[in-house]
């Protein structure tokens, strides 16, 4: 099969949930198949550091997409009946250069990444090709949660505001997620809680589970020094995430000092949304921005932290601590969409600030069930999410 992937911004570096999840799914098809990726780069930077994936690709690079100013976004929110996500990576110059290809190649499938590409697979229907979606989400849910996670917030002003852009988006997302599921050929989901709530939206849908994966041969366990460090990894401007390191700052992390004053949380991504900026002090609470490399902190974290309250999909960031045998510590929602995982055996869930609390002053008081709890994840996550055992079910998915 000749594939043509679409890509929302670069995969390479791999760093941040979409970009791996990219990634590992353009390896795993450039070694059976030839793969072209029109992809995305904010700018020539970003660009040039894309150049190791022409040794798997036949890579088409565009600069963009256009910045949108919050009175944009603010005027397309009232008015326009598209969601945000169909809005932000609109493109003449991505629509000129897919316009090219698909008429200059023939191609048997067009996969776009997520649903901010979506526009552009329906576009692309008419080539002939079978029009592929990669769902990263069901993404009107990860807005129905944030949008009620806000408004129980309420009367707080930025609580209101972003419930009530939630709202919107929640009900557009559900519109266009549903026809855009019942015009293109085949979806694939992460997880089976998001195979199932895009299915209430469109029963007839061709959806395929094809799940988040990890690397266990770059993630494994390493000798370093233990630290007193809660970890928090993730993309630090994406609201799900900064929504998760503020509760844990507020609301648990001073139950936790209270029995261990020598517990920080250190937050590890990109680009630091400015309320989390402002919890850093140098003393309990360590904005760390991004690393070359988490695996040395999540080796000798104390404990990583996953306190998630809103989203959907299933976190990268999960698995690759639990491949790293890392102790962690998840909200329910944190560990959704890994069906297996088994509190107290693989990881330990807490849901409320006082249960979250508790959970890491046992792993930092009991260091050998903390090593078990670790060795007994990277088993779990090694033995069934490691990316080569993932391939399988994504060619699959292209086959059928």
């Amino acid at each position: 099969m000749r594939i043509l992937m679409l890509s929302p911004y670069p995969p390479y570096p791999p760093r941040g949930g979409g970009a791996l999840r990219i990634y590992h799914l353009l390896r795993a098809l450039a070694d059976r198949h030839p793969v072209t990726l029109l992809s995305f780069a904010p700018d020539e930077a970003a660009a040039a550091a894309m150049q190791p994936l022409r040794d798997l690709a036949d890579l088409r690079i565009v600069i963009g997409p256009p910045a949108r100013s919050l009175r944009q976004r603010a005027v397309t929110t009232l008015f326009s009946p598209l969601p945000d996500m169909a809005l932000r990576n609109a493109s003449q110059s991505y629509t000129i250069a897919l316009s090219k290809l698909l008429a200059a190649e023939r191609f048997d499938v067009v996969l776009a990444e997520s649903i901010e590409m979506a526009p552009y697979l329906l576009g692309a229907r008419s080539s002939g090709a079978r029009a592929m979606l990669d769902e990263f989400n069901a993404e009107y849910l990860l807005q129905r949660r944030a949008a009620l996670n806000d408004l129980r917030r309420a009367p707080h002003p930025k609580a209101l505001i972003g419930g009530g852009y939630s709202l919107i988006q929640w009900f557009k997302l559900a519109a266009f997620e549903r026809h855009v599921l019942q015009t293109i050929d085949r979806a694939l989901v992460v997880s089976a809680e998001d195979e199932a709530a895009l299915r209430r939206l469109a029963p007839r849908a061709r959806l395929r589970l094809v799940p988040n994966g990890v690397d266990c041969c770059h993630f494994t366990p390493l000798a370093v020094p233990p630290a007193n460090d809660l970890v928090f990894v993730g993309t630090l401007d994406y609201r799900p995430n900064v929504d998760a390191a503020l509760w844990f700052a507020r609301e648990v992390l001073p139950l936790i000092r209270m029995q261990h004053p020598e517990l920080r949380f250190r937050l590890i991504g990109r680009r630091p949304h400015p309320a989390l900026r402002a919890l850093h002090d140098d003393h309990t609470v360590i904005v760390t921005g991004e690393v070359e490399d988490t695996r040395p902190a999540l080796a000798a974290a104390a404990a990583v932290v996953i306190p998630m309250r809103i989203g959907g999909g299933s976190r990268l960031k999960l698995l690759e601590a639990l491949a790293m045998a890392a102790p962690v510590v998840s909200t329910t929602m944190g560990a959704e969409g890994i069906p297996g995982l088994r509190n107290g055996e693989h990881l330990l869930l807490a849901d409320t600030p006082a249960e979250m609390a508790a959970a890491v002053a046992r792993l930092a008081t009991d260091r050998p069930f903390a090593q078990r709890l670790g060795h007994a994840g990277r088993a779990f996550v090694c033995a069934g999410y490691d990316w080569a055992q993932i391939a399988p079910k994504l060619e699959a998915a292209l086959q059928e």
